[in-house]
C-alpha cells in the first residue's frame, strides 16, 4: 500500500476507501462550480505566451486558477499576461535549461505560495526537411529531445518537488498524434512526442507515491502559429506528405475556407479537465484529441 501523509490536514492517506489503483487521493470535494473547476489553483504553463499554451492560461483563469506564463517569447508573453489580467503573470523559461523550469516552479510559489498544475506545453517541430533517414540531423535532434522530451522530465522532476510536500497536484505534458502513430514527413518530431508519452507512463506510479498525477494530451492538427508556419514547408519539402494531405492544408491556409484543423481551445478544454479535481483519479493516461484520426487513418 502507498502511504501519503498531508502536512495540512495531518491525516494519512491510503487508510481509506479513496485509495485506488496505486493513486492515493483524499480531500476533494467533489462538487465544482462548472466556471471554476480550477478556483484556488496555481498553474505554471510552458509555451503559454501563444497557441495551445494561450487558449489554456486562458481556460484557467476562466475556470479561477491563477497562471503563470513560462515562454521564451518576452514581448508576447507580457502582452498576453497584461491581457489576462491581474491573475496572470510572465516570465521567461527556456524549456531546455533544467535551471528555468526550476525558476518557474520557484515563481509560482513564492507569489502564491503553491504550485498545483504543471502544464509542460512548449515544443519545437524542428528542421526540415527531416525524412530522409540516410541525412538525418542529429544535432537537430539533440535540440528537438532537450525542448520537447527531456523538458518533460525536467517538469516531473521540479513541481514533483513543489508538490509532494502537500501531497497534492498534477504535471500535464503536450504530446502529439505524431507521438501516437508517427508522421512520416517528421520522424524526429515524432519521436520527441512519443518519448513524452513514455515518460508520462513511467512517472505515473512514482508520482502517485507522493498522491500526485502525471498526464499527457495528444492533439490532433490543430490551428497553432507552429502548425500554420510548418504547414507550408512541410507540402513544399517533403516527398512523404500525402497529395490528400497536402491538399487539405493548403485549404486551411490558402482559402481559409475548410474547417480541418482543431482550435486550441479544444485542447485546453481537456487540459482544464485533467487540471481539476473531476480528474483526481486519472493518471499516467495519455488523452487523445484528435477526432478519432489515430484510430482510423494513421498517418
Amino acid at each position: 500500500m502507498i502511504w501519503c501523509h498531508n502536512r495540512e490536514t495531518k491525516r494519512v492517506f491510503g487508510t481509506t476507501s479513496t485509495w485506488t489503483a496505486g493513486l492515493v487521493v483524499n480531500g476533494f470535494s467533489t462538487a465544482s462550480s462548472s466556471h471554476q473547476r480550477l478556483a484556488g489553483k496555481v498553474a505554471v504553463i510552458t509555451g503559454g505566451a501563444s497557441g495551445i499554451g494561450k487558449a489554456t492560461a486562458t481556460e484557467f483563469i476562466k475556470n479561477g486558477a491563477k497562471v503563470i506564463i513560462a515562454d521564451i517569447q518576452d514581448d508576447l508573453g507580457h502582452s498576453v499576461a497584461a491581457e489576462l489580467g491581474p491573475d496572470a503573470a510572465y516570465t521567461r523559461c527556456d524549456v531546455a535549461d533544467e535551471a528555468q523550469v526550476a525558476a518557474a516552479v520557484g515563481l509560482a510559489v513564492k507569489r502564491h505560495g503553491r504550485l498545483d498544475v504543471f502544464h509542460n506545453n512548449a515544443g519545437i517541430a524542428g528542421a526540415l526537411p527531416q525524412d530522409d533517414m540516410a541525412a538525418v540531423d542529429l544535432g537537430d535532434f539533440d535540440r528537438v529531445m532537450a525542448v520537447n522530451a527531456r523538458s518533460t522530465l525536467a517538469a516531473v522532476k521540479h513541481a514533483a518537488r513543489a508538490m509532494a510536500p502537500r501531497c497534492s497536484g498534477c504535471v500535464l505534458c503536450t504530446s502529439s498524434g505524431a507521438g501516437v502513430i508517427p508522421v512520416p514527413a517528421v520522424p524526429v518530431y515524432s519521436v520527441s512526442k512519443a518519448t513524452v508519452i513514455a515518460i508520462v507512463r513511467a512517472a505515473a506510479e512514482p508520482m502517485a507515491r507522493h498522491g500526485l498525477r502525471v498526464n499527457a494530451i495528444s492533439p490532433g492538427a490543430t490551428r497553432t502559429p507552429l502548425l500554420l508556419r510548418q504547414i507550408p514547408l512541410l507540402s513544399e519539402m517533403s516527398p512523404s506528405l500525402s497529395d490528400g494531405l497536402k491538399t487539405t492544408v493548403e485549404k486551411e491556409v490558402g482559402e481559409g475556407g475548410a474547417v480541418v484543423l482543431l482550435a486550441p481551445e479544444d485542447i485546453a478544454r481537456a487540459a482544464v479537465y485533467l487540471a481539476s479535481d473531476e480528474a483526481r483519479y486519472v493518471n499516467g493516461h495519455n488523452l487523445v484529441v484528435d477526432a478519432g484520426y489515430t484510430v482510423h487513418k494513421g498517418a
